[in-house]
């Protein structure tokens, strides 16, 4: 029996404890690491990205019409009620799509929070961008998201 005892004792390993206090530390690590990175955190930092770029896309897209059309603004946003924000679709402005598109923007881009394609054919039933569009006083137009479309509490608007 001596044999066998000094066999295991010869024998090189890892105790239970150890390998639980490794395994602990690893586990404490991967727990920091997913909190740094926060994946929800970073895809909603992407959608907004998206969000800013569309709602610059827009804007960019009536001040072309404008430039085009000797400094004269699209009837349907000269309508609209001085600093009320109105929903970019189809009940709201009919003509506008059509107006915008392919001359000045190849398609309308639509809000990630709705998950569909951008807006290719004006004459589609019901379409909508998920995005607003208001003329102040002095003509000026801003164009954002709608009410509840950004993440992490994003406020998406750009004036010009």
């Amino acid at each position: 029996m001596t044999v066998q005892t000094s066999q295991f004792k010869n024998q090189k390993g890892f105790t239970l404890i150890e390998l639980l206090v490794v395994i602990g530390i690893l586990a404490i690590l991967l727990a920091i690491t997913l909190i740094a990175i926060n994946p929800a955190r970073q895809f909603g930092n992407a959608n907004n990205t998206a969000r800013r770029s569309h709602v610059t896309q827009i804007l960019n897209s009536i001040g072309q019409y404008v430039a085009e059309n000797k400094g004269q603004l699209p009837a349907e946003i000269t309508a609209l009620t001085a600093g009320t924000a109105t929903s970019f679709n189809k009940a709201n402005f009919p003509n506008l799509c059509g107006q915008l598109m392919p001359q000045f923007i190849p398609a309308l881009p639509t809000n990630p929070s709705l998950a569909t394609n951008d807006i290719t054919d004006c004459a589609a039933a019901g379409w909508t961008t998920g995005y607003t569009i208001a003329r102040d006083a002095n003509n000026r137009i801003t164009v954002s998201t709608d009410a509840g479309m950004t993440d992490n509490g994003a406020v998406i608007s750009v004036t010009r």
